[in-house]
């Protein structure tokens, strides 16, 4: 992972000039919350409501991380007016209750905390669309550990993870050599690839090993307090 080890050998030189600080892009869901309870609950309502069967939950799993219109893509045969009739539907439950039906991963606060202890620039880099993102963080308490929050438009735009980071990347000018993208599906693997940033997974998301693997993440992480670790 050359961008991060440039990093720490900059920092171990510290003492002879200014030291350089690392940017960390964060996934949402899968990475720093685990929304499964409110994003299932939200499908099957919206299914319902279209008068669609559901599949069970472990099947809807699957479609926690991409974006929303991808997930009911595939559920409703791309027919894009019930496409968009979904996504209304689910974001009528969602914005009710679904978004709070969610939790902290375990560990995250003090990792946040530990990357910014450390002159780590933080950032928030989600497929779910802004506005949401920064109530859910905002309503745990994590929002104030990251320099910007970046999600989708409602209507679709920058839903695309690779789409995206190319955004974050320039609307906060940060250089992809020492920039880090963390996530748990291949959307975000492939996303930091794509603007040449480091790609990193995590396993305790919803992404399997294999799928990161073969996406091509350089590093993949058991616990979280192994992104601490990254930052020197």
């Amino acid at each position: 992972m050359p961008g991060v080890r440039q990093f720490a050998a900059q920092q171990r030189d510290a003492d002879n000039r200014e030291a350089v600080a690392v940017n960390v892009l964060f996934d949402l869901d899968g990475t720093l919350t685990d929304p499964r309870e409110g994003i299932v609950a939200c499908i099957r309502y919206a299914l319902s409501t279209l008068g669609e069967p559901t599949p069970s939950d472990s099947n809807l799993e699957r479609f926690i991380g991409p974006p929303l219109r991808d997930a009911f893509g595939e559920l409703l045969s791309k027919d894009l007016a019930r496409v968009e009739a979904a996504v209304a539907a689910y974001r009528e439950r969602f914005v009710a209750v679904g978004m709070f039906e969610n939790i902290v991963y375990e560990g995250i606060p003090a990792v946040l905390e530990s990357l910014v202890a450390r002159d780590a620039r933080l950032f928030v880099a989600t497929s779910k669309p802004r506005l949401f993102a920064e109530r859910i963080l905002d309503h745990f308490g994590i929002a104030s550990y990251f320099s910007a929050i970046y999600g989708s438009e409602l209507g679709g735009a920058r839903s695309d993870k690779a789409e995206l980071i190319t955004y974050v990347l320039a609307r906060s000018r940060l250089d992809p050599s020492d920039t880090i993208m963390v996530g748990d599906r291949h959307h975000d693997v492939h996303g930091a690839r794509r603007n040449r940033v480091i790609p990193v997974g995590v396993l305790w998301g919803y992404g399997s090993r294999e799928e990161l693997s073969l996406a091509g993440a350089e590093r993949l992480l058991e616990e979280p307090y192994e992104v601490a670790q990254l930052v020197a």
